[in-house]
């Protein structure tokens, strides 16, 4: 069975991909394991899980070739990006499917975590 991870996200960003002007995550580091959603915990000031994106695809290159595959839906500048990947020979994008806002946002001890994670946990 595929799992989950939480991951923490600015409310900017998570506006954008709420709205759909964001329809990829980047990270520094992927999942390891096969995942099919990400849960999407907005930072300060909400401090909230406010919403689950499905995961479409992985996508795992050089910084210069995954900008040139997402910019169109990265939803954040060009040099945003660049500062993000500075020095980083691997790039990694969530391409996000399906977005579930939830109703009632969620607390971080409703998923079992005690602390918003700096990449990412496992649910």
């Amino acid at each position: 069975m595929k799992k989950k991870i939480l991951i923490s996200i600015n409310p900017e960003h998570v506006n954008n991909i709420v709205n759909g002007i964001k329809k990829y995550e980047y990270r520094k580091i992927a999942a390891k394991q096969d995942i099919s959603s990400i849960i999407i915990y907005e930072t300060t000031p909400i401090k909230r899980v406010v919403a689950e994106a499905e995961i479409v695809e992985v996508l795992m290159c050089s910084p210069e070739e995954l900008w040139q595959q997402t910019k169109s839906a990265s939803g954040i500048s060009k040099e945003f990006f660049d500062r993000y990947f500075e020095g980083r020979e691997i790039a990694y994008a969530y391409k996000l499917g399906k977005i579930k806002v939830y109703k009632t946002p969620k607390t971080l001890s409703d998923f079992g975590v005690k602390a918003a994670p700096q990449s990412f946990v496992y649910i």
